[in-house]
């Protein structure tokens, strides 16, 4: 197995973001939504903002996406007025018409922490051990697991 040599050099990320390749479409594309995102956030009534994302632009139509089908009802109804306020915005002149579909969003649970205790005896113990420990590492060091014992800020 070989390993060649690149003879190209790195581009700076401008360059890169500015190129017609694949990347600069892409950033273009996603500069054109978010722009959409909140232009129409904008004009939404205050309880529905947070519930309407753009979900992206394929084949002249946008899609936009809720976590509540009641929402997107009422999008339906207002998706003549929504059209206008988009060919207002350059870039969106050939959207032809709005996708709209249902994605629960599912709030992040943090994880459970595991909180241990230790009893006093057990403390009292450690301690003992740590007296008639010679090695001073090991002597602080159940010194100050034996500090953790039903400290007062934890019952």
């Amino acid at each position: 197995m070989s390993i060649k040599v690149k003879r190209s050099r790195a581009q700076p990320i401008a360059q890169l973001l500015n190129q017609r390749g694949d990347l600069g479409l892409l950033m273009r594309q996603s500069r054109l939504i978010d722009q959409a995102q909140r232009h129409l956030r904008a004009h939404l009534p205050e309880e529905m903002r947070e519930h309407v994302f753009v979900g992206g632009f394929h084949q002249g139509k946008l899609t936009l996406i809720s976590s509540q089908a009641s929402w997107l009802t009422w999008l339906r109804f207002e998706q003549s007025r929504l059209l206008d306020l988009l060919h207002q915005l350059p870039g969106f002149e050939g959207v032809t018409g709005l996708a709209f579909k249902v994605r629960p969003v599912r709030p992040v649970i943090p994880p459970k922490r595991n909180s241990r205790t230790l009893s006093s005896s057990a403390a009292q113990t450690l301690n003992a051990c740590a007296d008639e420990t010679d090695d001073p590492a090991l002597k602080r060091a159940l010194a100050k697991l034996a500090s953790h014992a039903n400290r007062p800020s934890d019952t």
